[in-house]
C-alpha cells in the first residue's frame, strides 16, 4: 500500500503529519506544494498540542509491504 505524507511544521517548531492512503499516481509535487499551502492558509487543522500549522516541512509517497506467515501451534 501507498500512503502519501504531508508533513508541516506547528508554531511551535513541532513536527505534524497528514497521511493519505492510496494517493493518485503519478503524485504531481507541484499539486502537493498548492494542497499543503491550502491547508496552511485554511487555519483548520492543529497539532497534537493545539498549534496550528505554520510551514511545509516536507512531502513523501512511502510504499509498504507486508507478509503475513501462518505460524501453527
Amino acid at each position: 500500500m501507498k500512503t502519501l505524507e504531508l508533513i508541516f511544521e506547528s508554531e511551535q517548531g513541532k513536527t505534524a503529519t497528514i497521511s493519505i492512503d492510496h494517493p493518485q499516481e503519478p503524485v504531481d509535487p507541484e499539486l502537493v506544494k498548492t494542497s499543503m499551502e491550502s491547508i496552511i492558509a485554511s487555519g483548520v487543522f492543529i497539532d497534537s498540542d493545539g498549534y496550528m500549522y505554520e510551514a511545509i516541512k516536507s512531502a513523501r509517497l512511502v510504499e509498504r509491504n507486508v507478509t503475513v506467515f501462518e505460524i501453527n501451534e
